[in-house]
């Protein structure tokens, strides 16, 4: 993934009613799915959100997941969780199953840590390498890997990162959308974002990466 700077365009102020317009226009979200959420958050709906608020926006709506930058519980529980929000964003297209961390043999108990991740995609065994600085903080690399190994076969939605502005003296998760081009250049006009593809622009899996 290229790590060059990217301007998100300008956009107007937005709120959760806004937001939940633009997905339903550009057919990422349902009005059911829409009234129920802005249902749940009622008493904010109206609040002006600032570009990360919009971000994070995606995920309140389910059209996004987020890799959290604060303390994790468990590496392995939140690993499997933040695949299984990833499969979900595929309609039934990819299923993910049998999630396992292998902690580095004879680890002498310093970090870095290498470990490996390993799941099963639609069946098929997934095994990425990741590096952990400590038990409770993602491997941001690996873990934007293996929402990229959950992309629908032959499917125009690739997943993404959100670029958004962020807020000085506040850690931001990494918020990652499921989208087409159309749709990401529809939130990129209307919502003020920008988006970094995760997968390699000749399509080839990650180097970190290997499949049985």
């Amino acid at each position: 993934m290229s790590t060059t700077p990217r301007t998100a365009p300008t956009a107007p102020p937005m709120t959760y009613v806004q937001v939940a317009a633009v997905l339903q226009e550009i057919g990422m979200l349902s009005q059911e799915k829409a009234h129920s959420v802005l249902r749940e958050c009622a008493d904010c709906t109206s609040d002006t959100l600032n570009p990360y608020e919009v971000a994070e926006a995606l995920e309140v709506f389910g059209v996004a997941v987020s890799l959290h930058t604060e303390d994790l519980d468990f590496l392995e529980s939140d690993d499997e969780s933040l695949l299984q929000d990833a499969a979900a964003l595929t309609g039934g297209a990819v299923t993910v199953a049998h999630v396992r961390l292998h902690e580095e043999e004879d680890w002498d108990g310093e970090f870095p840590r290498w470990d490996r991740l390993e799941f099963e995609r639609n069946g098929r065994l997934i095994s990425l390498s990741a590096e952990h600085l400590s038990d409770d903080y993602y491997d941001i690399g690996a873990a934007l890997e293996c929402v990229e190994a959950v992309s629908p076969d032959d499917d125009p939605r690739s997943f993404r990162v959100v670029d958004f502005e962020g807020t000085r003296w506040r850690l931001h998760d990494t918020i990652v959308v499921l989208a087409t081009p159309e749709q990401t250049e529809a939130l990129g006009k209307s919502l003020g974002l920008a988006f970094e593809p995760l997968a390699d622009p000749a399509g080839q899996e990650p180097e970190n990466a290997f499949s049985i």
